[in-house]
């Protein structure tokens, strides 16, 4: 019973953004390929080990991992600045992954929905917030606890940058700067 209101606790958290309606022109985007409008949208759902496996990954890549819902208004805010970035460094050694939080009842309509009219079907992954525990939170994150989004990591071989809240397109690039400019 304990588990089950600790859960629920951290999955209101995770959902204490006030739903909005979604901007149409807000996407979301996950790898350094070109997302290609036609391609057919299929949920990948990620969990926790495979979460904590991406963002623990130590190598020459900057991997950039975004937690969002398409229901967030601060998160689909932020997503065109990643999206800019993402083009700006096609060809380049750098890894977006745009992670949903969104109700499960949504993976099929929402999230799908906002992946194909964005063209990152391929892009897009869901996670189940309803198993994650404070554990999860604490073993893979220095500062998020799971209790806002949007939220994002960046990790380059031994170093990190976390960041709570939204991010404007000025804070990223300086972000992502200054990993890819940082001597190894």
């Amino acid at each position: 019973m304990r588990n089950f209101l600790l859960s629920a606790l951290i999955l209101g958290a995770l959902f204490s953004c006030k739903k909005e309606q979604k901007p149409a022109e807000n996407p979301v985007v996950t790898t350094t390929e070109t997302p290609t409008p036609t391609s057919a949208y299929k949920t990948v759902e990620f969990t926790t080990d495979k979460v904590a496996n991406l963002v623990n990954t130590k190598n020459d890549t900057l991997y950039i991992t975004n937690f969002f819902a398409t229901w967030c208004g601060p998160c689909m805010k932020e997503i065109p600045h990643f999206k800019k970035k993402m083009e700006e460094l096609k060809g380049q050694p750098v890894k977006f992954t745009f992670i949903s939080v969104d109700e499960k009842n949504d993976w099929e309509t929402e999230v799908k929905n906002f992946a194909e009219e964005q063209g990152l079907s391929k892009n897009v992954v869901v996670l189940n917030g309803a198993t994650l525990s404070p554990e999860f939170f604490k073993a893979n994150f220095k500062e998020w606890d799971g209790s806002s989004i949007p939220f994002t990591q960046m990790r380059k071989g031994d170093v990190t940058d976390e960041t709570v809240g939204m991010m404007t397109e000025d804070v990223l690039n300086e972000k992502v700067s200054k990993f890819l400019t940082a001597k190894k």
